[in-house]
C-alpha cells in the first residue's frame, strides 16, 4: 500500500503550511499587512462570509501574476477549481438521486464554467481587490462588465463579450484559499462557498434554458439533419455558419470564435422553434458531434467498445477547376460480426474533411442501429 494514502504507516499530515509553501515557507519573510491591505482583505472576507485564520492565503489569492514582488494566485486557482468541481459534483449527486450521469454532467458543466465564475466575480465586485499590473486586463473586464449590464437577464451560457479568464481565475483562487484554510474539509468548504455561487443552475432551469449548442445538436439528431458549423473571417470578426444538410440555416458574427458559434446556435434553435415546438431532449444518444471532430469521436466509441481502430480509405479522388475533391469511406471490423461495418462520406475539398464526413455518417448509423 502506498504510504501517502495510509495513515497507519505514519504518513505526513496534510496541513495548509505544507500545501502552500509559497505562503508559509520559512525562506520567505513577509512584512506585516498594511492597514490598507488589511482593509481590502476584510472586505473580501465579508463578501465570502468567512474570516481567514491565515490571511496570507487570501493575500496570495488576490495577487495576479503581473505582480512579481510576491507569489501569485496560480497555485490556489488550480486547487480551487478542483475543490469547487468536487463539492458541486457531490451536491448534484445527492440532490438528484435518480438523474442519469450525462444529465448530471450537463448540470455540472453549466455551474462550473469560466462564464459562470466570471459572472459571480463580477456580481460581487471581487476584481477591484485584485493586485495587478496589467492595464489590458482592466480594459477586458470593463468591456465585459458593460456588456453584462446591457443584458435583460443574466445569461448562463455567454453574452456578446467573452468572459475574461482573469475573473474566473480570481474566484477559483479565493476558493482554493478557503479550502486550505478549512484544512481541506470539502463539506465545510461547500457550506461556506456555496452562497457565493448562488443561484445554482437547477434541472428545471436546464430544461427551460438548454445550452444552445447542445440543443442544436440534439434537434438535428432528432430531425435527422446533418449539421456542420463553418467559420470564416470577416474583417476583425469571425462568422459562424450553421449548415443543415449543406444548406446555410443560421449564422452569427463576433470577434471571438466561441461567441460567434454560440450566437449562430441561438439563431438556429430559434428558427427550429418557429417550424416545430422545441422541447428539451435529454437523450444520451444525441451527444453532440461536430463534423471536424467526428474521427476522434468515432475512435473513442471504438475504444470504449473494445473494437479495432476504424480504417479510412479514399474511394474517389478527382480534380476540377476548383481543386481536388475526395470521397472517403470508413470500415470497422467488429470481432463478433462476419462482415465489417462500412459507410461512405460526402464529397469534400480535403481528404481530412472527407474522412471526418465518413466518420460522422458512421456515428449516425451506429446510433440508429443496436450497436450503441
Amino acid at each position: 500500500m502506498d504510504r501517502f494514502f495510509s495513515p497507519d504507516f505514519n504518513s505526513p499530515t496534510i496541513t495548509p503550511s505544507n500545501l502552500s509553501p509559497s505562503v508559509n515557507s520559512p525562506a520567505i519573510s513577509r512584512p506585516p499587512l498594511s492597514p490598507e491591505k488589511m482593509k481590502s482583505l476584510q472586505a473580501v472576507e465579508k463578501i465570502v462570509n468567512y474570516t481567514f485564520a491565515n490571511k496570507s492565503l487570501l493575500e496570495e489569492a488576490l495577487t495576479h501574476t503581473s505582480c512579481v514582488d510576491s507569489p501569485s494566485y496560480e497555485r490556489l486557482e488550480f486547487l480551487g477549481d478542483s475543490a469547487i468541481t468536487s463539492a458541486l459534483t457531490n451536491y448534484l449527486y445527492l440532490a438528484y438521486p435518480n438523474l442519469e450521469p450525462h444529465v448530471l454532467s450537463q448540470l455540472r458543466a453549466t455551474n462550473v464554467s469560466n462564464e459562470k465564475f466570471a459572472r459571480v466575480a463580477l456580481k460581487h465586485g471581487l476584481y477591484r481587490f485584485l493586485r495587478r499590473n496589467a492595464p489590458s486586463l482592466d480594459e477586458k473586464v470593463t468591456e465585459f462588465s458593460e456588456a453584462v449590464c446591457k443584458e435583460d437577464d443574466s445569461d448562463y451560457y455567454g453574452g456578446s463579450v467573452k468572459a475574461p479568464k482573469v475573473l474566473a481565475d480570481l474566484l477559483e483562487s479565493i476558493a482554493g484559499a478557503v479550502y486550505i484554510d478549512v484544512n481541506l474539509d470539502l463539506q465545510r468548504f461547500w457550506v461556506i462557498f456555496r452562497g457565493l455561487l448562488e443561484p445554482i443552475f437547477t434541472l428545471d432551469e436546464l430544461q427551460r434554458q438548454p445550452q444552445p449548442i447542445s440543443m442544436l445538436f440534439q434537434l438535428c439528431h432528432k430531425h435527422d439533419k446533418r449539421l456542420d458549423i463553418r467559420y470564416s473571417k470577416v474583417g476583425k470578426s469571425i462568422s459562424a455558419g450553421v449548415y443543415l444538410d449543406d444548406e446555410l440555416f443560421a449564422s452569427g458574427s463576433a470577434e471571438n470564435k466561441d461567441i460567434a458559434k454560440l450566437m449562430a446556435a441561438r439563431e438556429a434553435v430559434s428558427k427550429f422553434s418557429e417550424c416545430t415546438p422545441v422541447a428539451m431532449v435529454i437523450d444520451e444518444g444525441s451527444v453532440e458531434v461536430e463534423l471536424e471532430d467526428a474521427k476522434r469521436k468515432l475512435f473513442e466509441i471504438c475504444s470504449k467498445k473494445k473494437w479495432p481502430k476504424p480504417i479510412y480509405s479514399v474511394e474517389e479522388e478527382r480534380g476540377s477547376v476548383n481543386g481536388k475533391r475526395f470521397v472517403c469511406s470508413v470500415r470497422i471490423n467488429i470481432p463478433s460480426e462476419e462482415s465489417p461495418l462500412y459507410i461512405k462520406g460526402d464529397e469534400e475539398s480535403k481528404k481530412k474533411k472527407a474522412e471526418n464526413s465518413s466518420a460522422y455518417h458512421m456515428i449516425r448509423a451506429l446510433r440508429k442501429s443496436t450497436y450503441l
